[in-house]
């Protein structure tokens, strides 16, 4: 075991948990194969890798994410309104429904529906985790510099 601390450009090998505070564990690496990554690649919040920043092998950790840190607040503006004759007459609609659309640019978005009225369709882009605390359980397993992987 090192004693090399979380920095930018440093990579890192970790089990995580993400959890919704008092509710659901959304995702986790425990029990399974861990998560590795170079500091700063995107591949983590933001606001999660600041936490992590002079973690070292064997830190266990757990913290505290405010929607601002996670996934933002629920924006009301991401709740569209549809004419039900916009999708299939065959479709099932229901609340739950995940549908893909494509936005401008033609990538796929995905949204939610929250409410299926006779001749409307209200779907929910927001993203699922948005206005939740959330909890980040880390466990540290190595820490090793660019030099080092080579």
């Amino acid at each position: 075991m090192t004693n090399i601390k979380v920095a930018p450009d440093t990579e890192i090998s970790l089990h995580f948990s993400l959890s919704i505070i008092d509710g659901d564990e959304v995702d986790s690496t425990f029990g399974g194969k861990p998560a590795t990554f170079t500091f700063g690649d995107g591949s983590l919040l933001p606001s999660v890798e600041s936490k992590l920043l002079g973690l070292t092998a064997g830190a266990k950790e757990t913290f505290t994410l405010a929607p601002e840190d996670g996934f933002g607040q629920r924006n009301p503006a991401n709740i569209q309104r549809f004419p039900r004759s916009q999708f299939g007459a065959d479709m099932t609609l229901e609340k739950g429904l995940v549908i893909s659309f494509a936005d401008a640019a033609r990538a796929e978005l995905p949204g939610v529906v929250s409410e299926v009225g006779d001749d409307y369709v209200m779907v929910d882009f927001n993203h699922p985790l948005a206005g939740r605390d959330l909890a980040f359980k880390v466990e540290i397993l190595n820490v090793s510099t660019q030099a080092d992987a080579t």
